[in-house]
């Protein structure tokens, strides 16, 4: 069984400037990711995908490959993920290679763990599913959430639960945008099963602004006990 590592790293990233390679406590942002992908022990390639030539220098000092560079069309402001890895296997196959998983695993999601990566690629392969990505709980019942109207009015979304004890509400779960294993014969015909698998919300956190990056590392140092 073979399964390959896409880590989508574009050059242009307009709310925090060079995310990808900019460091973060001592390292380039994307170093985390392919040392959590080889720490896994699960791929035969770890590659990332950029038109950026710094990237690519990076990616290769903390031991990805760049076989190849992504195309204009890959690399536009209206180019999709699922476009980037469609590309990528699509160049892989015409070198001959072919992998039965992948796993797009994000550039900017420092604190996964090498077990968590573990743990969806295994239910990936017990199960029909042909996705399998991790999810973790909503910190505060969505079930509820206020609405706010313009002049300031607060609306219960979900009136019937108002005096609901919050142990009686149905948990709820969000994608945490970190990184999605694949069957890679199924993705691409397009029948999509989707599965997930619940981590803890200290080794996830959005880093769009300078506040969120701050967030990151605290919650690295955190994880890591430094």
């Amino acid at each position: 069984m073979k399964n390959l590592c896409i880590i989508p790293a574009r050059g242009g990233s307009r709310r925090i400037p060079r995310k990808n390679v900019k460091p973060f406590l001592g390292k380039p942002m994307l170093a985390y990711s392919i040392e959590a992908a080889k720490q896994s022990g699960l791929f035969n390639e770890i590659m990332v995908s950029t038109d950026d030539a710094e990237i690519a220098e990076v990616a290769k000092k903390y031991g990805a490959n760049v076989p190849f560079m992504r195309s204009a069309e890959t690399a536009s402001d209206y180019a999709t993920t699922a476009d980037v890895l469609k590309e990528v296997l699509v160049k892989y196959k015409e070198q001959g290679q072919e992998f039965d998983n992948f796993c797009c695993f994000y550039a900017t999601a420092p604190m996964v763990q090498s077990k968590d990566i573990l743990a969806a690629f295994e239910r990936l392969q017990q199960s029909d599913f042909t996705c399998v990505y991790p999810v973790v709980q909503f910190s505060y019942p969505i079930w509820r959430c206020l609405d706010l109207a313009e002049d300031g009015t607060m609306i219960r979304h979900w009136p019937e639960f108002e005096n609901s004890r919050s142990q009686d509400l149905p948990k709820e779960y969000h994608d945490t945008g970190t990184f999605y294993w694949y069957k890679t014969k199924e993705w691409l015909s397009g029948n999509i099963r989707i599965g997930g698998i619940e981590v803890d919300e200290t080794t996830i956190q959005d880093i769009d602004t300078e506040t969120d990056w701050k967030l990151a590392e605290m919650k690295y140092r955190l994880l890591n006990k430094e």
